[in-house]
C-alpha cells in the first residue's frame, strides 16, 4: 500500500503540470497565461455632428446602426503586422490591426453581385474631400452620370465621402478605393461597385491612422485568405447605335415632266421615326464607386 501512494501522487502531479503548461505559454522562461479574447469595446461619441473643412458631416442615429458595424476595439487574431487593413466582404466589415491580436473594426459596404474582388493591395495615396469622376463604363452603365465626366467637386452629396485611400497591387490601380459615404445606411451592405465605402465620421478615423504604403487584404467571399488578385467579371453595357437614314428615293410627278431637274423644288423627307438599334459591349476594366 505505501509502495502504491508514492506512485499515484507522481502520476497526480504530473498530470497538474500537464494541465499547467496547456493553459500557458512561456515568456523568458516563465509561464504566462494565454491571452484570452476581449469583450468589443464600443467607442464613444463616434458619430457625432462635426465640421471639417467647413463642410457640416451630421450626426448620425446610432441606434439605427447595427452594433456589429459601429467603430469598436476588438480582439482580432492575426499574424499582420500593426497597421495591416483587413476586410472581410463576408462580415461587412474593415480591421485596422493596432497590436499583437487588437484591432479597430469598422462597418462598411462592399461590392454588390457582379462587383466583388479579392487579393493584396497597397495604399498609394490619400485625399480629404476628393473629386468623384465616374469612369467611362460606369457612366454607359448609367447615363444620368454623364454630367459628372469631368469630375464632381468634394462635398457632402459626393459618393466618396470625406475621405478616400486609393488602392493598388503591384503598382495598377484597378479603381479600387477605401472611401466615405453619404448613404451611411448602405453599411453592412452589398451596396457598391466593388469600392469599400464607410461612414463619414469612421473614414476620416481610418484615415488619420494610415500614412501611406499600408498592407490591404480582401479576404475572398468565403472568408480565406487570397492566394492570387481576384477580379470581377466583364460587365455587359448596352450602347445606342446611331440611327441610320436611308436616302430619300424621288418621287414621280407627272406636272414635272419635261421640266429640268435645276428647277424643280427639293423633295421633302420626313424624319425616321425607327427605334435605335441596341449593341452589346463588354467592359474589360473594373470601376469603383
Amino acid at each position: 500500500m505505501r509502495a502504491l501512494f508514492p506512485a499515484a501522487l507522481k502520476t497526480f502531479i504530473a498530470i497538474g503540470f500537464v494541465a499547467l503548461l496547456s493553459a500557458c505559454v512561456t515568456e523568458g522562461g516563465m509561464p504566462v497565461p494565454k491571452a484570452k479574447p476581449g469583450e468589443p469595446k464600443l467607442v464613444e461619441n463616434a458619430y457625432l455632428a462635426t465640421k471639417d473643412a467647413n463642410i457640416d458631416i451630421p450626426a448620425l442615429p446610432v441606434e439605427e446602426i447595427p452594433q456589429e458595424y459601429r467603430r469598436q476595439s476588438v480582439y482580432f487574431e492575426t499574424a499582420e503586422a500593426p497597421g495591416t487593413i483587413i476586410i472581410n466582404p463576408s462580415q461587412r466589415v474593415l480591421h485596422y490591426v493596432t497590436g499583437k491580436n487588437q484591432a479597430i473594426r469598422y462597418g462598411i459596404s462592399v461590392g454588390r453581385a457582379g462587383f466583388e474582388w479579392a487579393g493584396t493591395a497597397i495604399v498609394s495615396e490619400k485625399k480629404p474631400w476628393p473629386t468623384w469622376t465616374p469612369p467611362a463604363e460606369m457612366i454607359a452603365r448609367d447615363p444620368k452620370l454623364a454630367k459628372w465626366k469631368d469630375g464632381q467637386p468634394g462635398g457632402p452629396t459626393n459618393p466618396l465621402g470625406a475621405r478616400a485611400i486609393y488602392l493598388t497591387t503591384n503598382g495598377v490601380d484597378y479603381g479600387y478605393r477605401i472611401h466615405g459615404t453619404p448613404e451611411w445606411r448602405s453599411i453592412g451592405r452589398n451596396a457598391s461597385s466593388g469600392c469599400i465605402r464607410m461612414i463619414n465620421q469612421d473614414v476620416i478615423d481610418l484615415y488619420n491612422r494610415i500614412q501611406g504604403g499600408e498592407k490591404v487584404v480582401v479576404l475572398t467571399r468565403d472568408g480565406q485568405y487570397p492566394t492570387r488578385l481576384i477580379l470581377p467579371p466583364p460587365q455587359p453595357v448596352k450602347k445606342v447605335a446611331p440611327v441610320v437614314v436611308p436616302a430619300a428615293i424621288p418621287s414621280f410627278n407627272p406636272l414635272l415632266q419635261g421640266v429640268p431637274p435645276s428647277l424643280q423644288a427639293p423633295a421633302v423627307t420626313t424624319p425616321s421615326t425607327t427605334a435605335p438599334a441596341t449593341t452589346t459591349t463588354t467592359i474589360t476594366t473594373t470601376s469603383g464607386g
